[in-house]
């Protein structure tokens, strides 16, 4: 009885594993057709605050400067906010999905502070992103070097964009109120028409 009850079990998982097997020659096709829109802009509202993210197009050519840009806009009851943040409450990592590279956003990390007026929104341009490691293969680190150069290699672009900073909720026990808000636009690179 046991070695029948070994045996179902046995060809139970084999039926399993069998099934769960992929073929490596078959390409997975993630990325979306050409004729596919992108998303270019993204606003996501959060209590008093709105963030939106924005680049101007979905299709960059060649050496063609990328334009990116976030705001933050407060919309709560008071005139204005202080909030505090490293030295931009924006970053714009990416990803390029063609080659699923991370594109990293480094950013000095000071305590500074910005007042926003009601309605008045703070805004922020991409200025430039990416980094490599002497250990990365160079395929990455010759992309990054573009990247780096702004000067963007064909492909596919996910901006995975982020406000990140605090505000005051209380003035006399000075408890913060922590906000990291974040938005994806996407764009393409095509260096022929």
């Amino acid at each position: 009885m046991k070695k029948i009850n070994l045996i179902i079990s046995f060809m139970f998982i084999s039926i399993g594993l069998f099934g769960c097997q992929q073929n490596d020659n078959e390409k997975v096709d993630n990325e979306p057709s050409e004729t596919q829109p992108l998303d270019t802009k993204a606003e996501v509202l959060e209590e008093d605050f709105v963030y939106r993210l924005v680049t101007e197009k979905a299709e960059y050519g060649k050496n063609e400067p990328i334009k990116i840009y976030a705001e933050l806009e407060y919309t709560g009851g008071k005139e204005e906010i202080e909030i505090f943040h490293s030295a931009s409450p924006f970053s714009f990592p990416m990803i390029e999905t063609k080659r699923n590279y991370e594109i990293g956003y480094g950013m000095d990390q000071p305590l500074l502070s910005t007042k926003l007026l009601k309605g008045e929104p703070l805004r922020a341009e991409y200025s430039g992103s990416g980094g490599y490691d002497s250990k990365d293969k160079k395929e990455y680190i010759d992309f990054m070097r573009q990247i780096m150069n702004q000067e963007f290699p064909e492909g596919r672009y996910v901006v995975n964009g982020i406000a990140d900073f605090y505000i005051i909720a209380n003035e006399e026990t000075e408890q913060e109120k922590k906000y990291i808000i974040k938005a994806n636009v996407e764009f393409r690179v095509k260096h022929s028409n």
